[in-house]
């Protein structure tokens, strides 16, 4: 039995002695220097967008599998690694078209806001988007009033003139308060569809569309006496 045992697996080994050794695994190939960062700042947006700001740079060095010097050798702090995933996921997805697009008085205003909206929903609906986007708020980390700010000052204040423009009213006076509250109001629920659908993963049947088409229809059904209101107000009042 024991000859017979060896005899089978004689042809095995001999096949494996005329294969040779078994070849090396491959060294893992040396990242560039800009590589390795934009590979950093990847994969500190997963981890920030799941752990929140928390989280601290040992463990996403350890998840990473590379030593937590690694990352102090491209970002000297975590606030300057945070800055670089504020940069990666809100101003590289920025378009600076949107603001163009929205002021392009040949085409009907509601035209406009729809075709916008649908492009910033696709931009912005995204899994890891929204939730450093809360988990920032939450940390009273700074994200958030930068970004809101930009959208007021890049979009929301165009929309409000265009509005004016858009209804006949004079598009030069700043813009009042209550034109920019209304404006709010429209983006806000436009913006929520997202959190109902990302952050709190409730199942709705209807698309970010559908509510867009519902919130610019009422925007300019009330814009015309939002506008008129707030012009006719005394100065400072």
């Amino acid at each position: 039995m024991e000859t017979r045992g060896e005899d089978r697996m004689a042809p095995a080994v001999q096949g494996a002695e005329a294969a040779g050794p078994a070849p090396a695994p491959a060294r893992p190939q040396r990242m560039l220097p800009e590589e390795r960062r934009r590979a950093l700042i990847d994969k500190a947006t997963d981890y920030f967008s799941e752990a929140g700001f928390e989280g601290g740079t040992r463990e996403l060095a350890k998840r990473m599998g590379i030593t937590q010097p690694l990352i102090y050798r491209y970002f000297p702090s975590k606030d300057d690694l945070v800055n670089e995933v504020y940069r990666a996921v809100y101003l590289e997805k920025w378009k600076e078209d949107w603001a163009g697009g929205l002021c392009r008085r040949e085409v009907a205003l509601g035209d406009r806001l729809l075709a916008f909206y649908a492009d910033y929903t696709a931009t912005v609906f995204e899994r890891r988007w929204m939730r450093i986007f809360f988990f920032a708020g939450l940390r009273g980390l700074d994200i958030n009033t930068r970004y809101i700010e930009r959208v007021r000052a890049q979009l929301l204040v165009p929309i409000c003139l265009e509005a004016r423009a858009s209804f006949g009213f004079e598009a030069h006076a700043p813009v009042t308060d209550a034109e920019m509250a209304l404006a709010w109001v429209m983006h806000g629920a436009i913006f929520y569809h997202g959190v109902r659908a990302v952050i709190y993963n409730l199942p709705d049947r209807t698309d970010p569309g559908h509510t867009a088409r519902l919130a610019v229809s009422a925007y300019l059904a009330e814009a015309p006496r939002t506008i008129a209101a707030a012009l006719a107000a005394p100065a400072g009042g």
